[in-house]
């Protein structure tokens, strides 16, 4: 019998039968699925095609700016989002990391605060991560989750209660990524509406009852309108499964420069469900290369290690957060170092953690009320810096930064970003697009690269900037000039050393990055024909290198 009053279209369901996906996609989880596409699917379409409109404004020359229209929502010093949900209150430490087994394990018992169990940047959506992801949330959620490696090293959730482990908070896809295993009369449903759909129709209601809530991150948001989609989203939801209205809360990442414009707004539209704002720093470079592509030399950025926290644009994105997230009793959080240990070598290791210790320092001192890491070592470093600033208070929201004064000048200030273009730039885009591709291909979406951590978002911006040198004509430090038959040259070399093995994917990572970066066309992401790629392969569970 149906939970709900009003038939929709049924939600077909396709691809390779993953174990237990019986206990996911139940009739019930289907028919919710199935209204929440039906309710958003028009909607959903309009705001991906008013993206394209806006991109190809600020293609012709026309800047992003505060909108004159939501000039109000800026002005009025009155409003403010609820207040802080249980198990949100102390956000200090926040680890990141994709749902697999053996990371749900280690992130909840990793002693930060919050998890972003992410569906998102770091994990590939393969039709068996989708599942398992699913299932592995629900299975800590009833304490039976437990996993033990080829070596024999068990794993298994410490403490005796979930309001012993961090809180956790689901970053579902974005608006723009479909799900094509799960279909309504043939239209492919939105990846982010399943993700938080299947989370929060099994969950929901056990998260209360344990005293947490269902608290979720809400990705590569591109305007307050958006904002306003995902707030009818879960205001839906709530009554569908008669859920008292502002139990959901949900922190946006602002990674694209059109959102930077439209933070308040984006916490306006989400005041009842709100829980803040991250500084999605990597997805922002990505997004201001994106736009600006075509700009010319006043928007072509250096080497991408030289683009970081401490340049002009940056420093004015993350105090600009800030200020507009205390102003309305929001929780402002920083973002991630890419920085990760390397057990194997001391030194590495030292100065990883040394740029690790001065973000997070940076990001305390600025006002921000907590952080993430991308590794269980890294908890304690940055439990250090926060507990250093912020002492026995949870959070420091009443540091408002009065001293920020929004200023559109200052996030477009790209060009005054010191460094040059060089060759060994251009080879580490190429090396990191590519393998970081080839590891997404296999399923595993955070792949470990010159002791950095890799995700989605770096690798846009590796193949974006190549992409941008090129069509830019931009020039080396040593003055030659990027060129598409330089660069082919380029990549065949660094091609040739990638060690292979049994099962990889280089010949088909080659191709996407090829497309992707060296192309006339620029494809809006580079998940979107990676993504089509690995569905015309025969689906298989993740491989290691």
């Amino acid at each position: 019998m149906s939970l709900f009053a009003e038939t929709t279209p049924a939600v077909t369901v396709s691809g390779p039968t993953i174990d237990r996906q019986d206990e996911v996609l139940t009739p019930e989880a289907l028919e919710f699925l199935g209204k929440l596409h039906h309710a958003f699917v028009g909607r959903r379409q309009e705001l991906l095609q008013a993206r394209q409109i806006r991109r190809n404004q600020i293609s012709n020359g026309a800047d992003p700016q505060f909108l004159a229209e939501t000039a109000g929502v800026r002005e009025d010093p009155s409003w403010r989002v609820a207040p802080l949900a249980p198990g949100l209150e102390d956000r200090r430490v926040e680890i990141t990391g994709p749902c697999e087994k053996k990371m749900t394990i280690n992130a909840l018992n990793s002693g930060a605060k919050c998890w972003l169990a992410d569906m998102e940047d770091s994990s590939t959506p393969s039709w068996h991560n989708v599942i398992n992801a699913q299932l592995n949330l629900t299975d800590a959620l009833l304490r039976r989750i437990d996993f033990t490696s080829e070596q024999g090293k068990s794993y298994a959730l410490n403490g005796d209660k979930l309001t012993d482990l961090p809180t956790i908070i689901v970053r579902p896809r974005g608006w723009h990524l479909a799900e094509r295993h799960l279909r309504v009369e043939g239209v492919p449903v939105s990846g982010g509406l399943v993700d938080f759909g299947l989370y929060f129709f099994h969950n929901a209601q056990r998260l209360i009852d344990q005293g947490r809530g269902p608290y979720f991150y809400l990705p590569k948001l591109e305007s307050h309108l958006e904002a306003r989609l995902w707030n009818d989203v879960f205001v839906l939801a709530q009554e569908l499964l008669g859920i008292p209205q502002g139990t959901i809360r949900a922190t946006v990442l602002i990674e694209t420069i059109t959102a930077a414009f439209e933070m308040e707004e984006i916490l306006y539209e989400l005041r009842d469900h709100s829980a803040g704002l991250n500084a999605g720093r990597w997805d922002y470079i990505f997004s201001v290369i994106k736009n600006f592509r075509n700009r010319g030399s006043r928007f072509v950025l250096p080497d991408r290690h030289l683009v970081t926290m401490t340049s002009p644009f940056m420093r004015a994105y993350t105090e600009q957060l800030v200020r507009a997230c205390h102003r309305r009793g929001a929780s402002a959080i920083g973002g991630m170092a890419a920085n990760i240990p390397n057990r194997r070598d001391e030194e590495a290791n030292a100065t990883a953690m040394a740029k690790v210790r001065a973000d997070k320092t940076r990001e305390a001192y600025d006002g921000f009320d907590g952080s993430w890491v991308a590794h269980p070592d890294l908890v304690g470093i940055a439990m250090e810096v926060f507990d250093g600033v912020l002492g026995d208070k949870p959070n420091q929201i009443d540091h408002l930064r009065e001293d920020v004064v929004p200023d559109g000048k200052a996030l477009l200030d790209i060009e005054s970003t010191s460094g040059f273009i060089t060759e060994k730039g251009i080879r580490a885009n190429l090396e990191v697009g590519v393998r970081y591709i080839e590891s997404w291909l296999r399923g595993n979406g955070a792949a470990a690269i010159n002791n950095l951590m890799e995700d989605a978002a770096t690798a846009e911006i590796s193949r974006s900037q190549i992409w941008q040198w090129i069509h830019a004509g931009s020039k080396t430090d040593d003055g030659r000039t990027v060129t598409r038959e330089w660069v082919t040259q380029l990549m065949a070399e660094e091609f040739a050393k990638m060690e292979r093995f049994e099962g990889d994917r280089f010949d088909e990572a080659h191709e996407i990055f090829t497309e992707c970066a060296l192309g006339e066309d620029y494809p809006t992401f580079l998940t979107l024909p990676a993504y089509a790629q690995y569905l015309c392969a025969p689906q298989r569970e993740p491989a290691t290198a």
